[in-house]
């Protein structure tokens, strides 16, 4: 299966205007889903913040 074949969640996504999404706009959410994801897991990977000091 190649790269390009269309999934069931690649249906285009229609904007608060009703009009479908273009590229730009597509774009623009994924990157921002994407950087939440990626705060969100930088997060977990640092850890809960404790103020002792003691990390070793």
């Amino acid at each position: 299966m190649s790269q390009e074949a269309v999934s069931p969640g690649d249906v285009p996504h229609e904007a608060a205007s009703g009009q479908p999404e273009g590229l730009l706009e597509r774009m623009e959410r994924l990157m921002a889903t994407l950087t939440a994801d990626l705060t969100e897991l930088g997060a977990e990977l640092r850890g809960p913040k404790t103020g002792d000091g003691d990390r070793g």
